[in-house]
């Protein structure tokens, strides 16, 4: 039998079962095997599995990322904070920051933690957003979704809603995932903006399903809406697992809670 430890976090809802492998002969983690343990009937029950490995040429860690389906991400904005839990325990970076490879690129996250260590909100460095087609219009059922295309070292489509809350995210979402202008599929942000300084989403994240939270997602609403001059450069966006922080600039930074829930030792056959 093979023990497996991990432990399970969440950034505003949105969970990860966070391992270390550190040493190097530490095991492959299958796709099949990250699809079973995030399972939320049959597993543990997460929206990903992150692998802490080994950093680089001044990199703290790296990042591998899989999805709840077992696909590959590039990236994850809280998912990244959740490392930054795990690894800081580990004795990882320095008090106040950390620095981390991802398949979008290194990223530099700060952080603040507790009398006890442990880190309670953590700020990354996103890197730019890049805005790409604009005024783009999916039709789903009936229904026309008009939004931008952006980047965020993921994809994303930021569509404008009249109430996030009664859009029709679990159906028409995997739909507009899958639309054949995204040949990569896509992550869809359903957004309102309710006034100024705040922005509205629910979030169909590739590869997940609808999610309490995306980190990512957040950075490519808030700049979407800055860029048509909804918001200033410093909005709050409120998920269905809480708010988080975005401060627009050549990069974006994300800011907002890390919550450890439980460690788990797990046999693997």
């Amino acid at each position: 039998m093979t023990k497996l430890q991990l432990s399970k976090l969440h950034a505003t809802g949105n969970d990860f079962l966070v391992r270390l492998a550190l040493e190097p002969d530490a095991e492959f983690l299958s796709p099949e095997l990250a699809v079973a343990l995030c399972d939320r009937h049959r597993g543990v029950g997460a929206d990903g599995l992150i692998t802490v490995l080994p950093g680089r040429d001044g990199a703290d860690c790296t990042m591998e990322l899989r999805n709840a389906d077992g696909g590959p991400a590039e990236m994850s904005g809280n998912g990244i904070r959740t490392l930054a839990w795990v690894a800081a325990r580990a004795g990882l970076g320095t008090a106040d920051a950390l620095i981390v490879d991802t398949q979008a690129g290194r990223r530099t996250v700060d952080l603040v933690r507790n009398q006890a260590g442990d880190v309670t909100y953590a700020t990354v460095d996103m890197g730019a957003v890049t805005i790409g087609e604009t005024g783009v219009v999916i039709a789903v059922h009936g229904t026309d979704y008009r939004g931008d295309v952006a980047t965020v070292g993921n994809p994303h489509f930021v569509c404008f809603v009249d109430d996030p809350a009664t859009t029709r995210v679990t159906t028409h979402g995997p739909i507009i995932e899958r639309n054949e202008r995204f040949p990569n599929r896509t992550n869809v942000e359903f957004v309102r903006v309710a006034d100024s300084e705040t922005v509205e989403m629910r979030v169909w994240e590739r590869g997940a399903g609808e999610t309490l939270s995306c980190g990512t997602g957040a950075c490519a609403a808030a700049a979407v809406a800055h860029s048509h001059g909804f918001v200033g450069r410093c909005p709050h966006v409120r998920v269905l697992g809480g708010e988080l922080a975005v401060a627009l600039d050549e990069t974006v930074r994300l800011g907002g809670p890390v919550v450890h829930v439980f460690d788990l030792e797990l046999e693997l056959p």
